[in-house]
């Protein structure tokens, strides 16, 4: 839909490849428009849920300000459930990275996949395999390293 609204009707960006800032917009985009969406809502839902804490009542009748209560007191906690969702979502998109690849004939892990796949060389296909895992693995473990660093709880 992207490539037929805003490359072909529109001309507003190439329809594929790699060679300037205007061919990767569209890719991008359509990598990160929905997960961009989903958090946007879990970071609604718990800065909600942080205002309506105790602490945020106790800092507001002490008169501590608006911005000091969003930025120290209620992002903190709220980013929690953010991270999760991120993480997830991190590696929903690292999966549709394979999709997005290859229908924007951009070079990467994913259309190589996809052309070993075709090919039938499995060699190659365990090696893509291997690096989306490690990257997966990597993503989950830096998760774990921002909890860690956020909630005091979780460092003993």
């Amino acid at each position: 839909v992207g490539i037929v609204l805003f490359s072909i009707t529109l001309g507003w960006v190439p329809t594929s490849g790699t060679g300037t800032v205007w061919h990767w917009i569209l890719p991008v985009a359509v990598l990160f428009i929905r997960p961009f969406g989903l958090i946007l809502q879990v970071v609604r839902g718990s800065m909600l849920t942080a205002f309506g804490s105790a602490y945020v009542k106790t800092a507001r009748a002490k008169g501590v300000g608006n911005r000091s209560i969003i930025f120290v007191h209620t992002l903190r906690n709220a980013m929690l459930p953010v991270i999760t969702v991120i993480g997830d979502q991190a590696a929903a998109m690292l999966n549709g990275a394979v999709v997005v690849e290859t229908i924007f004939g951009f070079p990467g892990v994913g259309k190589l996949m996809i052309d070993s796949i075709l090919q039938r060389d499995f060699n190659v296909i365990l090696a893509a395999i291997m690096v989306t895992a490690l990257a997966i693995f990597v993503m989950n473990l830096l998760i774990d390293i921002a909890y860690a660093l956020l909630d005091p709880r979780l460092r003993t």
